[in-house]
């Protein structure tokens, strides 16, 4: 999560023309991942990936999607969720055989 282009064989972060590459703002190893926001027309989005063990030999994956005000209409808080969901839990698990 901290290097999502590290692996040039295993692209998943496609990102769309009004997307850009997020920055990691925080990494606390092994449990939690921010990022900056892909949207250049909200730059204040954060993106918080949360990562706890679930106990045996696997990991659970929370994201969530933090946002200033003003709040976006809802249809591009849709969009942002929409594109998260795409990104982390198809072409990230996709790509990774899961």
């Amino acid at each position: 999560m901290t290097e999502p282009d590290r692996d040039p064989a295993r692209p998943w972060l496609l990102l769309l023309d009004d997307e850009q590459p997020p920055r990691t703002l925080q990494a606390d190893k092994p449990d939690l991942v921010v990022w900056s926001s892909i949207w250049r027309k909200r730059p204040d989005a954060i993106v918080r990936f949360e990562l706890p063990s679930d106990g045996g030999a696997g990991t659970n994956l929370r994201w969530i999607l933090l946002l200033e005000d003003p709040m976006p209409e809802p249809s591009l808080i849709g969009h942002m969720r929409k594109r998260l969901n795409q990104l982390i839990n198809a072409n990230l698990r996709f790509t990774f055989g899961q």
